[in-house]
């Protein structure tokens, strides 16, 4: 089964909660819509302790790019595997803990997934004042968006769901808004090439975290502390495409 959650920001008693509530277990994967907080201190002792506690439940963990944390492919530790169809970064220390390349398309049990990570963070200042780490590279790059542009020109803008962190700008919640942030001084940029990226694609689900809320419009799901699992349809096409296979 696969389970989506949002972000997590390096509380692992929170998937262990979870994986005792829902019952996961090895044969399932999880799947976290960014800051999962495992690269935030560039793998000093604090993210190392975090990461064994996580890996050690021995579920495979697919994890998109957040904005309060590093890119895997800066740091030297990590490098490329193939997983499910499509590429990750990995540490041979913590195999469990995978990190999704964006624009890489992976197969979860039939649902063909497109990762698109990265946000703007709007307590850029603060953590810059408080000389806390902030990420220069936490949105797309415009090589990252040519990347994920280019994958979807191949499926010709078709694919069954979007595994991202923020959302397209007209689904904004606004109520999620942290108050005492004055919204002319974000950056939008993110969200709005999104939007440019629903407008033209034909997909079933899209799954975020980011906001901080639990709750679903249309064909977008935001999730923070809640979790959803594999719809039956994906679960339906992955038995189509094996009887296609066989």
């Amino acid at each position: 089964m696969i389970h989506f959650t949002g972000d997590i920001h390096g509380e692992v008693f929170r998937v262990a909660e979870s994986i005792e509530k829902y019952q996961i277990t090895e044969k399932d994967t999880i799947v976290l819509l960014g800051d999962v907080g495992m690269n935030y201190y560039g793998n000093k002792r604090g993210d190392r302790h975090r990461k064994k506690r996580l890996n050690k439940f021995g579920i495979p963990m697919l994890c998109i790019h957040g904005n309060h944390e590093m890119r895997p492919e800066t740091l030297p530790t990590y490098h490329e595997a193939q997983w499910h169809g499509g590429t990750v970064y990995i540490e041979d220390e913590f195999p469990n803990l995978l990190f999704a390349k964006d624009g890489e398309v992976y197969d979860l049990e039939g649902m063909q997934a497109i990762a698109i990570g990265g946000a703007y963070s709007v307590d850029k200042w603060f953590r810059l004042q408080c000389d806390l780490n902030w990420f220069p590279d936490e949105q797309p790059s415009e090589e990252i968006k040519r990347r994920v542009e280019q994958k979807l020109d191949e499926l010709n803008w078709e694919i069954d769901a979007v595994l991202s962190h923020t959302v397209p700008r007209k689904y904004t919640p606004t109520e999620a808004f942290l108050s005492g942030v004055d919204q002319s001084t974000v950056d939008h940029s993110t969200e709005e090439w999104l939007d440019s990226i629903e407008q033209r694609l034909r997909y079933k689900a899209w799954y975020a975290g980011h906001w901080h809320i639990n709750k679903r419009i249309d064909r977008m799901h935001f999730l923070f502390d809640g979790y959803e699992i594999l719809p039956e349809e994906f679960q339906n096409l992955s038995n189509q495409r094996e009887e296609l296979r066989l």
